[in-house]
């Protein structure tokens, strides 16, 4: 299986562009991108490649899931920190290059979950766009969501609109939801009303028929939006009838797991099931005896993002300072190159997860025709008010010991 893509401009081979790129920075220039595998498909990467305005060596990498990525953000800055690992790394692999202590990659994808804890670790840095770039054409929601100050802190009020440049916390470039699946072949045989939204999880006809992910935010949060609370509630202990509620919920579930959750529903074991837009939306286009429903009373939402590590090098020299601040424009036209309609409508349709240029539409009109009948991946406005990204919480202990209890009575 190939675990790794790379596509370097001219035709050169990963080692000798490693090697131009540290010996020739001045004459062509470098960008390194880690991504989410599937995120992006394969032939935009190679359509940027093309289109660069002047000679450059684009590299991506691919891992497999976002804890990988994270996890590479804190060997970079183990590395960096002991000066001897990071030394004989770049000796094993080419001994005439020397001893720099650079950025291993420029831009790195991570989940806005994530986003905190790889700030509060400092594996990451703000950095900054161009308001005239398509970032002006995000939604207020998902800029407000990652915009922050010189600190890297998010500002309580509105920044400067005159500044030429915006400081983000992350780039976002997709996003998607938690969905409800149901079995329409069997709700039919047995006349049963399909699901709409999450209370419907507690019909009794339900009972047993229900594969869920095994996540304590998913299973406690959709009983918080059936509710009427939050995905994010921080003190459960002020929610009336929690308890109660997740114990009926509990017994209605007959399969926990966040791997193999649909293969009890195509086997006819469950009847429904509550996972992620990304696994569910290639396989309700496949298979016709399923549907997917966007809950009417809102979900949780998830987005994926450019974020771009720390710098690693303690002491830069001169020629370290050159080579990021020209790194800068290609890293720019990436993240741009993202955010363009025509590409922007390829990454919702091939990668089963929607970008943000598409988030809160109004009317489906407003939307590219081929995109205007995805309801599941741009569902309307109203249902978007109501979803909640996914934050972290610092007491998520409460949420895993309230689900220990739930689930091992």
């Amino acid at each position: 299986m190939i675990k790794r893509r790379s596509f370097l401009v001219g035709g050169a081979s990963l080692a000798l562009s490693q090697l131009a790129s540290s010996c020739s920075s001045r004459q062509q220039e470098h960008l390194k991108v880690l991504l989410l595998q599937d995120s992006i498909p394969v032939q935009l990467l190679n359509r940027f490649r093309k289109q660069l305005h002047k000679p450059a060596t684009v590299d991506f990498d691919v891992a497999k899931q976002l804890q990988v990525i994270f996890s590479r953000l804190e060997t970079w800055k183990q590395e960096s920190q002991n000066p001897n690992i990071q030394q004989q790394r770049l000796l094993d692999f080419l001994p005439f290059i020397g001893s720099r202590t650079t950025v291993p990659t420029n831009l790195v994808t991570l989940g806005y979950y994530w986003l905190a804890q790889a700030i509060d670790k400092e594996l990451i840095e703000p950095f900054s766009l161009q308001r005239n770039s398509n970032w002006q054409h995000l939604p207020e929601r998902l800029q407000k969501l990652l915009v922050t100050n010189q600190e890297g802190e998010k500002p309580n009020h509105k920044q400067n609109q005159a500044n030429e440049y915006v400081k983000v916390l992350g780039a976002p470039y997709r996003w998607g939801s938690t969905l409800i699946i149901y079995r329409r072949d069997k709700f039919k045989s047995e006349d049963l009303e399909p699901p709409k939204d999450w209370s419907d999880l507690w019909n009794p006809n339900l009972r047993g028929r229900i594969s869920m992910l095994n996540q304590p935010r998913e299973f406690i949060g959709l009983t918080l939006k059936k509710l009427g609370f939050s995905y994010n509630s921080s003190d459960l202990s002020k929610v009336p009838d929690l308890e109660k509620e997740l114990y009926t919920l509990h017994q209605q579930i007959k399969f926990y797991s966040s791997d193999n959750y649909l293969q009890p529903l195509l086997l006819g074991d469950t009847w429904v099931a509550v996972g992620w837009s990304t696994d569910i939306l290639p396989i309700v286009a496949r298979d016709h005896r399923l549907e997917a429903v966007f809950p009417e009373s809102g979900t949780a939402l998830w987005v994926d993002l450019w974020v771009k590590p720390k710098s690693l090098a303690a002491d830069s020299n001169s020629e370290d300072k050159v080579q990021q601040e020209s790194l800068t424009s290609l890293t720019q036209e990436w993240i741009d190159f993202c955010w363009q309609q025509e590409i922007a409508t390829a990454i919702t349709r091939l990668s089963h997860a929607a970008s943000p240029i598409f988030f809160q539409s109004k009317e489906p009109e407003q939307l590219p025709k081929e995109l205007q009948a995805h309801h599941l991946l741009l569902p309307d406005a109203d249902k978007l008010d109501k979803s909640d990204f996914l934050e972290p919480l610092s007491e998520s202990s409460e949420y895993e010991d309230l689900w220990k209890k739930i689930t091992t009575s």
